[in-house]
């Protein structure tokens, strides 16, 4: 009997076995059972941090400028500071000859921050975060600097008559994180815990403010006071605790004697028209 080739597979899988067909012709080429196909193509770069991103530092203050890309692939990282060009990182590399500046990167993650110790007011910029794709594809990240500044509330002078009550307000502007401390000084002496002393001072650090009250002021008061936080420019004023004076006669008085405080070209253009003069 003869038997076609399409009989005889029908029979093999009719009997329940394991039977492993060759589908092929004697060429080699797969018949009308076979199929290709096409490779998987790759996903794009995709930068999860947005394009024009502003970061403010503070000077001395670390800096962390961020670049977080999906799909990066085989791609590499690259940080350029873009107002002269330089290379900074590639990779985890730092190309920059100041070490200041340093990628940092986890280990399987999308993160790709760019770190600047000790910011100072000449990083500010622009800087490019770029993947070695094709083509190569990147955004870009402003970094602004600001100078951090304590400011007490009032006039520079104060002036105030034995046994009242004084309040000094301190506040630290344009700081973007928190200071360590704040300290108060009269004169030349801390005197944050000087309470022995009739002097108060309260802390919130995290809203950035200090208080200091003296509730019954006395001459030994009197002198200058500062603010000085731990990551921000200094503030003083001067507290004038009067003892019969009068405050607006002081005044007057300070503002009549500031012709003293003249330069030395000053008092010689004087000296040569008093002698013009006479």
């Amino acid at each position: 009997m003869k038997y076609s080739r399409e009989s005889s597979e029908a029979v093999l899988c009719g009997m329940g076995e394991d039977i492993d067909l060759d589908l092929s012709d004697d060429n080699g080429d797969l018949n009308e059972l076979g199929a290709s196909f096409p490779p998987l193509e790759s996903p794009p770069v995709h930068f999860a941090t947005e394009n024009n991103t502003i970061v403010t530092s503070q000077t001395g203050s670390t800096a962390l400028v961020p670049c977080v890309i999906n799909n990066i692939g085989d791609g590499m990282v690259s940080w350029i500071r873009r107002k002269d060009y330089h290379l900074l990182t590639v990779g985890l590399t730092t190309y920059s000859s100041d070490d200041r500046f340093q990628a940092i990167h986890l280990q399987h993650s999308e993160d790709w921050t760019l770190q600047i110790k000790f910011v100072q007011q000449r990083d500010a910029g622009l800087y490019e975060c770029q993947v070695s794709s094709h083509p190569p594809t990147s955004i870009f990240i402003q970094l602004n600097v600001v100078e951090a500044r304590a400011e007490i509330q009032g006039p520079s002078e104060k002036y105030l008559k034995p046994g009242s009550g004084l309040r000094l307000q301190c506040n630290v502007l344009q700081s973007t994180e928190a200071p360590s401390y704040i300290f108060w000084y009269h004169n030349n002496r801390m005197i944050n815990y000087d309470v022995d002393r009739g002097i108060n001072v309260t802390t919130d650090l995290t809203e950035k403010t200090s208080t200091l009250t003296i509730t019954n002021a006395a001459t030994r008061h009197s002198g200058n006071y500062s603010c000085v936080p731990s990551n921000a420019q200094p503030a003083s004023t001067y507290v004038h605790i009067l003892n019969g004076e009068n405050p607006a006669a002081m005044q007057h008085g300070g503002r009549g004697l500031s012709w003293l405080q003249c330069s030395p070209s000053s008092w010689l253009l004087i000296f040569s028209v008093l002698i013009i003069w006479c």
